[in-house]
């Protein structure tokens, strides 16, 4: 269990979701912090200018910082009481637009609403921290109470508003948050980040649940074929997977099919071929056998004649043998070609003249086609000849008395054409495709005297191919066969 495929695909699953989700949760707040701090670094900004014109006016008042904390915690008390309302009323209008009149005012300090309205309107609340800085950059007032004497630099400066009397710069007052968890910046930063994470969780679960079910199609139909290619190594050969799909998981179900369907029919031809081999070998081994018995018994007469009969028979045996280790040697690659440079015309010529008795012996004319002025080509001539006449022998074997047999030889294009025509019966279209199979006959009774070997044509097919040209027959039944031979040119 440990090395299935779909706890590695879930677990790598898992993996890229964590590190996705903690990606993005770390981006989006990272993002979300940066962002926040430049807007409450501008809110900042606005405000300490709001309020630097009351620390401007103090400090003209009184020539120093003294007790300035108290009047930046509570500028409009500061304001009220030094007789300076007008002036920052005219301010008030800025930061609250026209909506506060002589009479809004009146009805306000009636309700005893001024106090909370100036201090929202000056943008200073229980959470703001307002730090006072020199011209030299020493701190004076920190709500904060850690950076009172110390010396802030020009960056931090920057941050805030610019102080001036008479203009002359006389410091620098900065607001911003209170370093608090408490703080509505903080409360912010964390709910982002929590919806953040919650949604990469809920995002992480969905794509589990949908990585779970692609997963099992597709480690199902694999599962299947596991234990079909089992059975193979097993000896089941019947053994098939059922396709699905057309996807990349279908077609190696159909490659696999193939696959196995091959091996089926291969089987199948390798015990067909033991029992024709058995077949072929055991009739004339019986036939000698037999005959040598009934000599040694003294029931049949060693006679020139008998002797020659198992002579015959000791022949046919060694034909086959031959053919079998040929057919054997070209279908592993092994088979060794001496090929020369040879004019096909002659070779055929010379086939034709041996096989004119065999012809003669069942009443068949047989006739060659060759032009006189064919090209050569390069190739085995022992090789050549027993493909024509394997091919002749073939012609003249299913042939009736009175067919006729053209042997042809033609240039074609970057090839030559060799063909042997007859006017015989045709072959049957179902019959073809098996023609250059090991064993096949079409006559089923097995019958040597008219079926052969079954090895002829199979020979040819292997040795044209070794010689890198094809072989291939054409038929209609009752109007002859065409076996073509295409051998390429030098």
């Amino acid at each position: 269990m440990k090395n299935s495929l779909w706890i590695k695909l879930m677990g790598a699953f898992v993996l890229i979701i964590l590190v996705s989700t903690g990606m993005i949760v770390f981006l989006i707040g990272r993002t979300t912090a940066s962002q926040f701090e430049l807007y409450t670094t501008q809110t900042g900004q606005q405000r300490a200018a709001q309020l630097a014109p009351v620390a401007a006016d103090y400090y003209a008042r009184t020539g120093n910082w003294n007790g300035i904390d108290t009047v930046l915690r509570n500028p409009w008390s500061y304001t009220m009481s030094s007789g300076n309302m007008s002036g920052m009323m005219g301010d008030r209008s800025r930061w609250s637009g026209n909506m506060m009149n002589e009479g809004m005012m009146g009805n306000m300090m009636n309700e005893g609403m001024m106090g909370n309205m100036m201090t929202d309107g000056m943008g200073i609340i229980s959470t703001d921290r307002i730090i006072l800085a020199q011209a030299d950059g020493t701190v004076v007032v920190d709500t904060g109470g850690s950076l009172v004497g110390n010396q802030i630099d020009s960056n931090d400066l920057a941050k805030g508003a610019s102080i001036s009397v008479g203009n002359q710069l006389i410091g620098t007052l900065i607001i911003t948050s209170l370093d608090s968890l408490d703080t509505p910046a903080a409360d912010f930063l964390t709910a982002v980040n929590q919806s953040a994470l919650l949604a990469g969780i809920v995002a992480g679960g969905l794509a589990l649940i949908v990585g779970s079910i692609l997963f099992i199609q597709i480690i199902h139909p694999l599962r299947k074929l596991s234990i079909a290619s089992q059975g193979i190594a097993d000896g089941d050969l019947s053994q098939r997977v059922q396709v699905s799909s057309h996807d990349e998981i279908g077609q190696v179900a159909l490659a696999f099919n193939h696959m196995a369907a091959t091996l089926q029919h291969f089987a199948d031809e390798r015990r067909n071929m033991m029992g024709d081999i058995a077949h072929d070998l055991r009739t004339p081994l019986s036939i000698i056998q037999s005959n040598l018995e009934a000599m040694i018994d003294g029931v049949l007469p060693t006679s020139q004649e008998e002797l020659t009969s198992l002579h015959q028979e000791s022949l046919l045996l060694n034909r086959l043998i031959t053919d079998l280790r040929t057919l054997s040697l070209a279908e592993s690659g092994q088979l060794n070609l001496q090929k020369e440079i040879i004019d096909p015309g002659v070779v055929i010529q010379q086939v034709a003249d041996r096989m004119q008795l065999s012809a003669q012996e069942k009443n068949i004319t047989l006739e060659t086609d060759i032009v006189s002025d064919i090209l050569r080509i390069k190739a085995d001539p022992t090789r050549l000849q027993q493909i024509i006449t394997n091919l002749l022998d073939n012609a003249i074997r299913y042939n009736t008395n009175g067919s006729q047999v053209v042997i042809a030889a033609h240039p074609i294009e970057d090839y030559i054409e060799l063909s042997i025509a007859d006017n015989g019966p045709g072959i049957p279209p179902e019959e073809i495709p098996h023609l250059f199979e090991r064993f096949w006959r079409a006559e089923k009774s097995r019958n040597r005297a008219t079926g052969g070997s079954g090895l002829g044509l199979a020979i040819v097919k292997q040795l044209v191919e070794a010689h890198h040209g094809r072989v291939f027959v054409e038929s209609q039944i009752d109007h002859g066969a065409r076996f073509v031979v295409h051998l390429p040119l030098m």
